[in-house]
């Protein structure tokens, strides 16, 4: 029954680490322990029966120029667009800075160990949730590009000495591909942001590593909000983590946890953790007078002041009483959720504060 625990609460943890749906997360919380025994066979079978992964076999590479391969452009309508009804969207003419936006895990139980990006039911679930609820905080100030890409099934991160890291691989040379594509035919020179969470984190540090760190680009990047997995300063040669609100050409990282929990997904978080509230690396605790805002499902639902957070152990602390999140452990599907207005507020401030360089 021990190991039974075990895998439920490795069960719990991929409803709300990977898969971005709070609903998963409660159906899984939920089930009781007479089916306990079942679902750690299920699980057992299904990493037990893992393909090999085989590169000829997966889908076609999506070809970036065609518009249909990007979840979201510029200077048209899709799921990054999103805004409160309070605010005016800004055009996209008006915006001097880019960013480009790598979405976490949405693929799941796939006949292949990585996404066909012509999936309509997968690519409605990721413009729906992530693009709708993550890559839309920065489109008050940039132009938002976000490619689709042929992600890993959640699997891969349980199988990361096997099969699954070279899925990961595979999903990441998709990830560069777009972003040479987008250097080369969209960026025209202009700053950028680097955005991304979970998976799509797992690709971006590397991105970081490989054509930024040690790059010329690095003049280029306002920032990078690199959330919801692990960073290790160690990874760079030249840059460094934004340890105040206005620093520039640097990277910002967290992983969210309810007061108290001590993480069992270590793979979520690495040496350095910002606190969203202060924009800082230190612990001491930030009060809800500093929380602009949270969103949840509902973009006019505005939840001000009503978080507090603090810097541990490399993870970040959260205090809240809202709904749907407040009764999780793990706040990982809610990094971004939490802190809407607040990494929103600071993409301005970091903007403003790249131009007066």
């Amino acid at each position: 029954m021990e190991t039974g625990r075990i895998i439920f609460k490795r069960l719990e943890t991929i409803a709300q680490v990977y898969l971005f749906t709070p609903r998963i997360f409660i159906i899984i919380l939920n089930i009781k322990m007479r089916t306990l025994f079942l679902a750690t066979l299920l699980y057992s079978f299904a990493i037990a029966n893992a393909q090999p992964f085989v590169a000829a076999e997966q889908p076609p590479a999506p070809d970036y120029s065609l518009a249909k391969n990007w979840s979201a452009l510029p200077f048209r309508q899709d799921a990054a667009d999103f805004i409160p009804k309070a605010e005016e969207w800004v055009n996209d003419s008006l915006k001097e800075v880019d960013v480009f936006y790598v979405y976490p895990t949405m693929y799941k139980n796939g006949k292949q160990w990585n996404a066909d990006v012509n999936d309509k039911a997968l690519n409605k679930s990721i413009d729906g949730k992530p693009v709708k609820y993550q890559a839309s905080v920065f489109n008050q100030s940039c132009r938002v590009y976000v490619p689709r890409y042929r992600q890993s099934d959640v699997k891969a991160f349980y199988q990361l000495d096997q099969e699954g890291a070279n899925s990961l691989a595979f999903a990441y040379d998709d990830v560069k591909r777009a972003f040479e594509y987008y250097l080369k035919h969209y960026n025209a020179g202009r700053p950028f942001i680097l955005a991304s969470h979970s998976q799509g984190t797992h690709h971006a540090r590397r991105l970081l590593q490989e054509m930024i760190d040690t790059t010329t680009l690095r003049n280029r990047m306002v920032a990078a909000y690199v959330i919801g997995f692990g960073i290790d300063t160690a990874m760079y040669k030249v840059l460094q983590p934004c340890l105040e609100e206005k620093q520039t050409g640097c990277y910002i990282t967290w992983a969210s946890f309810k007061k108290g929990a001590i993480p069992e997904m270590t793979s979520l978080y690495g040496n350095i953790c910002i606190n969203p509230l202060t924009w800082k690396a230190t612990n001491e605790k930030a009060d809800k007078i500093c929380s602009k805002g949270a969103i949840l499902l509902d973009f006019n639902k505005k939840y001000e002041k009503e978080i507090c957070t603090e810097v541990h152990d490399g993870y970040l602390w959260v205090e809240n009483k809202l709904p749907i999140v407040s009764g999780m452990e793990n706040l990982h599907i809610a990094d971004y959720n939490l802190f809407w207005y607040d990494i929103r507020e600071n993409v301005k401030t970091r903007i403003a504060a790249f131009w007066k360089k």
